[in-house]
């Protein structure tokens, strides 16, 4: 078939049943935006099919066969968009903080940067891989080669060390 006949065709099809199918598509919609943009697509579809429509029998079958599965998608990208904006609403807004809790928080890193260069850097590591980073001892351990024994009494010398300068 030549791409004239089969824009013919369409034209033809959409001149007789383009008012039916928009008003098929907004009933079941409710809006006349989306009816009107589903009833565009319908024929957009027909067109990149390639296929006779000379022989058809129930025109606004056909329309309402490939409509509704156009209202489909549609509704799936309304679920999939909703979903998403559920998700987003959701997250908890980024925390700023305030200039007096930057401040606040300044000052308390200045103060365990203190706390901790009293130690010696091997203890102070362990300290913090175990404080800060969350390893356990025997993680620790293996990072440094030595045994789980030393990572506890380089512990027990960072937490002794940390009592004595608050006292």
């Amino acid at each position: 078939m030549t791409e004239i006949s089969l824009q013919r065709q369409v034209h033809v099809l959409y001149s007789d049943h383009h008012g039916w199918l928009y008003g098929w598509l907004r009933k079941r919609l409710g809006s006349a935006e989306n009816a009107a943009e589903l009833s565009h697509d319908t024929f957009v579809r027909i067109l990149s099919k390639q296929t006779a429509l000379d022989s058809l029998r129930e025109p606004r079958a056909y329309l309402s066969t490939i409509a509704h599965g156009l209202m489909v998608n549609h509704w799936r990208r309304q679920e999939i968009e909703q979903a998403y904006l559920a998700a987003l609403a959701a997250q908890p807004e980024p925390l700023t903080p305030s200039p007096e809790e930057r401040q606040l928080a300044l000052e308390a890193l200045q103060e365990i940067d203190r706390i901790l260069n009293g130690l010696p850097s091997r203890v102070r590591d362990i300290f913090l891989l175990s404080q800060f980073d969350g390893l356990t001892y025997p993680q620790i351990a293996e990072r440094f080669g030595i045994t789980v024994n030393v990572v506890q009494k380089a512990m027990v010398r960072a937490l002794k060390h940390c009592l004595a300068v608050q006292a």
